[in-house]
């Protein structure tokens, strides 16, 4: 860009002042670059799609933790989504269109499947539910000439169950079907979805990669050019973005990502543990626990545990199992997982959704173990289960 040939006036000056250095000085971390306008060289940048000619499709932050994510899933590329239900719900308006058909299991994170029934509904995608535990064979046997997509969730929300994901994704590409996973649980550490034939690998990044329960953000992996260009042709059609800070954090949270699992991970199975012989509870459902339901397949697949589980309590009423919740006083009661510290949920209400509703002893809690000391929280667990036996 040519200089002006004559001085300026002030206000011209100061509007102009305070460029940024052309040479940033080099830190361990991305810059954060607060800017909707990118400043191109020439007339002839203006339209080449090939470098970022506009803020929301991502600058320095973005693209570092792009990059990150893209060697972690082992992807063609990545897509950057501003929460993990977008990602999903994004990946999947990516690939279908109006007369498509998507299989979806039964356990799907439920504003996931109010998108499916709400909104894909609406545009003419028709949504058929699956078993979360049903064998391959048996969810390619729901499949129809107009079967586009399959969503996965391994280990499914609330009741855990595993799918076997590499036997659905081979039936499935042999139809010409693709496969759709949502890989939160293992956070693209402890499972590689792509690595296993899945097309796409989405995660909510406010959970695991995040880990500070601060900052919303969600990704979506491509296993080929073709499918990264149909996630790219998404984000610009609905406008979506993230904001750098955000993507700064999650890029520090994945930093630290494998230390924290293999905490969350021990921790997990050392409370599961003990609450299996616990005589209020009936049920543990941790995949990484041995004789649990799904145990099989997370031997087979996984590389290691997460920290988010549940147990079914004998039967009891449902003021009894209010008093267990109630009586914790280190596990705080909230929806996310994730984070570092520990929370517990009741998931009764939330199973009305499902075409099949899980038939279980008593109610079902989920317990997201943080990075507290686990035998502290074995001692807030035994507080909650003592005021359980009380009411």
């Amino acid at each position: 860009m040519s200089k002006p040939s004559k001085p300026v006036s002030e206000s011209t000056r100061l509007i102009r002042a305070g460029k940024p250095p052309s040479d940033l000085l080099r830190t361990v971390g991305p810059p954060i670059q607060k800017g909707s306008t990118v400043l191109l060289p020439d007339a002839a940048s203006l339209y080449d799609d090939r470098r970022p000619t506009y803020g929301r499709g991502g600058l320095a932050a973005q693209e570092a933790l792009i990059s990150a994510l893209t060697e972690l899933e082992g992807a063609s590329g990545v897509r950057l989504f501003p929460s993990g239900l977008a990602a999903v719900t994004g990946t999947i308006m990516a690939v279908v269109k109006a007369g498509d058909e998507i299989l979806v299991t039964d356990s799907a994170y439920k504003p996931v499947r109010r998108f499916c029934d709400r909104v894909l509904t609406r545009f003419g995608v028709k949504v058929r539910y699956h078993a979360p535990d049903a064998p391959p064979e048996a969810v390619l046997a729901l499949a129809t000439p107009a079967t586009r997509a399959i969503l996965l969730e391994s280990p499914g929300s609330l009741t855990f169950e595993v799918q076997d994901a590499p036997g659905i994704a081979r039936l499935a590409r042999e139809r010409g079907i693709l496969t759709v996973m949502d890989n939160t649980w293992a956070a693209a550490l402890l499972f590689k979805p792509l690595a296993h034939g899945i097309d796409l690998s989405v995660q909510a990044l406010t959970k695991y990669v995040g880990g500070h329960s601060d900052a919303f953000m969600g990704s979506a992996a491509a296993s080929t050019p073709a499918l990264e260009q149909a996630l790219e042709r998404a984000i610009i059609d609905f406008g979506w973005s993230v904001a750098p800070e955000d993507a700064y954090q999650m890029l520090r949270g994945l930093r630290t990502l494998p230390t924290r699992m293999a905490r969350h991970g021990a921790s997990s199975l050392e409370v599961a543990a003990w609450l299996a012989q616990q005589p209020e509870i009936a049920q543990v459902l941790h995949p990484a626990l041995p004789g649990a339901p799904g145990h099989d397949l997370w031997r087979r697949d996984y590389s290691g545990a997460a920290g988010v589980f549940s147990i079914v309590l004998r039967p009891c009423i449902q003021s009894a199992a209010d008093a267990f919740l109630n009586a914790l006083t280190l596990f705080g009661l909230g929806f996310s997982w994730g984070g570092f510290e520990s929370l517990a949920l009741s998931c009764d209400p939330q199973f009305a959704v499902r075409q099949t509703r899980p038939a279980f002893e008593g109610s079902v809690i989920r317990l997201n173990i943080g990075l507290e000391d686990p035998q502290d929280l074995i001692a807030d667990l035994r507080r909650g289960l003592d005021a359980l036996a009380a009411d």
